[in-house]
């Protein structure tokens, strides 16, 4: 089989490699699934620069998320076993861990559903408790993980206000069903979060990115209002000041998704059929803005590395093109 192999870490499109491999393995307790799209995640860059919180041994194959077939013709979801990731005709997972592919979803857009979506479920309904009627702040709105919060934000019942980099993130903003989208590259975010909320801010704000706007989170947050943080895609983790939290009287909750699948695993399943559910309805649809070929995955993630994509970028493979 053909997959993608990184030999030593460092920019994804520097140090994966397209390879001719034997299909792996399955362990006890796992499954070998034939890849039908796989999902582009920022993880995927930062296991390749060595610097996510799981560093897989070399040469492994990236690749976190995909909607693969069973044996049995069965379409799942999964998370792959690293170091058997899913950017290759075959990857491994746990048996116990599968999820049914959603109907109204096709492979490249049940392949984005799993990360991003039920990291924005978890965040905005388990930690938040984000209620109807409520102001949603999205950082990062237009892309991969934004998209899927802002998307559930306005399922919910919530005004969002997107924040975007750039004319064109902007309009992708606006199409996903933005209130209100800020451009951090010619507006001042503060002041416009002020202005949309009538100087109240925001009760649930929701931060992949870190750095800036971590900063400006802590300058609108409302009364009791709650700062979830899910990422650090800027590079740059805030300090945030306790005494600030303390004095206006807001959380800051932390989220990562992945405990849960050891910590509460009924959780992550029930989540999927609420998830499911909304994709039936055509609530919730993953934002796939590009579908390549399995030998485009490099320049996929370096792409998603350095930013320049809004949505997913989704690796098919060539029967479900």
């Amino acid at each position: 089989m053909q997959a993608w192999h990184v030999h030593e870490n460092g920019e994804p499109s520097e140090v994966m490699r397209l390879a001719d491999v034997a299909p792996p393995v399955p362990g006890d307790g796992q499954v070998l699934l034939k890849v039908r799209a796989a999902n582009v995640n920022f993880p995927d860059a930062l296991l390749c620069r060595g610097q996510y919180q799981v560093r897989p041994p070399l040469p492994f194959t990236p690749g976190v998320e995909i909607c693969g077939e069973t044996e049995d013709g069965r379409r799942v979801i999964a998370n792959p076993v690293l170091p058997y990731g899913g950017f290759a005709e075959y990857a491994v997972a746990d048996s116990a861990a599968l999820l049914p592919a959603p109907d109204a979803l096709d492979d490249a857009e049940a392949a984005a559903l799993h990360i991003g979506y039920q990291t924005g479920w978890f965040g905005l309904h388990r930690r938040a408790g984000l209620e109807a009627g409520e102001t949603l702040l999205v950082h990062a709105a237009a892309g991969g993980v934004g998209s899927a919060a802002v998307q559930l934000g306005k399922a919910a019942g919530a005004t969002v206000i997107g924040v975007v980099g750039g004319s064109g993130k902007a309009a992708v903003a606006r199409e996903l069903g933005c209130d209100v989208v800020i451009d951090r590259r010619s507006e001042d975010v503060v002041a416009a979060v002020k202005e949309a909320t009538g100087g109240r801010g925001a009760d649930v704000i929701y931060d992949p990115v870190g750095g800036e706007a971590y900063a400006q989170s802590a300058k609108v947050v409302a009364f009791e209002g709650r700062i979830v943080v899910v990422g650090f895609a800027s590079g740059t983790i805030p300090s945030p000041g306790l005494n600030h939290a303390l004095v206006k009287n807001y959380s800051i909750l932390g989220l990562h998704w992945g405990l849960y699948n050891t910590k509460n695993p009924k959780l992550v399943q029930h989540c999927h059929e609420q998830l499911t559910e909304l994709a039936a309805r055509g609530a919730i649809k993953p934002l796939v803005s590009e579908r390549v070929p399995l030998g485009g995955a490099a320049t996929a993630v370096q792409k998603v590395a350095d930013g320049l994509t809004t949505g997913r970028i989704a690796v098919v493979m060539e029967e479900s093109a």
